[in-house]
């Protein structure tokens, strides 16, 4: 698949504030899915409400825009209608951990077969720059003008703890590792989570005086690191195991059922 194939350019140009990183996840998304040889016919992008959420617009395949918080849901319901559909969600930081928290986490206990890519630029963005669950504590946002008293979701932890067999933490910074790290969470035969640390030069950029988005991503280069380094956010690969996928044991399960009760 090329770039021709894949986006609906009668939607373009984008939405998308200039120096936005949501693009550059977009574009690393579709480097990595470029390199699948998949039908376009048998994927399916799923996402909620957002300015992430826009990216389902731009792409032309089986696609859903649905409600706050609830694309994950959509997603499990496609994945369980369609087995045979790449289901992949396309979220923000507000939309995946405020009102659709509880999705996320039994999504990935359940360890369903979804690629969840998570644009976390720490606001909420497209509603004029609230602070999510994942702003950092005392950084401003237009509803903690004094700076965010709570302290914020590791997401990383999170999805670890609920139990997704793929976790991983990219950044538009490194688009080209982020490509890899997607790569890989396409690959995963069960619930996959892949946060990408990203700017928002309009809302939280401004807000916290962090300069231009060029500045916003040097400030990334500096604060992430793929080697563990110290006092810095760290990037790559957390967990990578295997485990019985839910979708394919629901329906071994319905076959044992309706075995056993034609033998009776």
């Amino acid at each position: 698949m090329n770039y021709k194939q894949m986006l609906r350019q009668n939607k373009m140009p984008h939405i998308w504030c200039p120096g936005c990183g949501h693009g550059m996840v977009l574009a690393a998304f579709l480097r990595a899915l470029a390199q699948k040889e998949l039908d376009p016919n048998n994927v399916a992008v799923i996402s909620g409400i957002g300015c992430s959420s826009r990216a389902s617009g731009y792409l032309d395949f089986n696609t859903l825009h649905t409600t706050h918080g609830r694309a994950i849901p959509f997603a499990t319901g496609i994945k369980m209608a369609k087995p045979n559909l790449k289901v992949i969600v396309l979220t923000g930081d507000g939309d995946s951990t405020a009102i659709g928290g509880n999705h996320l986490i039994h999504a990935a206990r359940r360890n369903i077969d979804l690629t969840v890519i998570v644009f976390n630029n720490n606001i909420y963005g497209m509603t004029s720059g609230q602070y999510s669950p994942l702003t950092p504590h005392m950084k401003l946002a237009t509803t903690a003008p004094y700076g965010n008293f709570d302290y914020p979701f590791d997401l990383v932890n999170l999805a670890k703890g609920a139990g997704a067999t793929f976790v991983a933490r990219g950044a538009t910074s490194q688009p080209r590792h982020l490509e890899k790290l997607i790569s890989q969470g396409l690959d995963h035969n069960g619930f996959s989570l892949v946060e990408v640390v990203t700017q928002c030069p309009t809302y939280f950029g401004r807000k916290n005086k962090m300069g231009s988005p060029v500045d916003m991503l040097q400030w990334q280069r500096e604060n992430t690191s793929t080697s563990g380094k110290e006092g810095t956010i760290p990037l790559g690969v957390f967990v990578q195991e295997e485990r019985p996928e839910y979708g394919a044991n629901y329906l071994q399960l319905v076959k044992t059922v309706a075995e056993g009760k034609s033998g009776e």
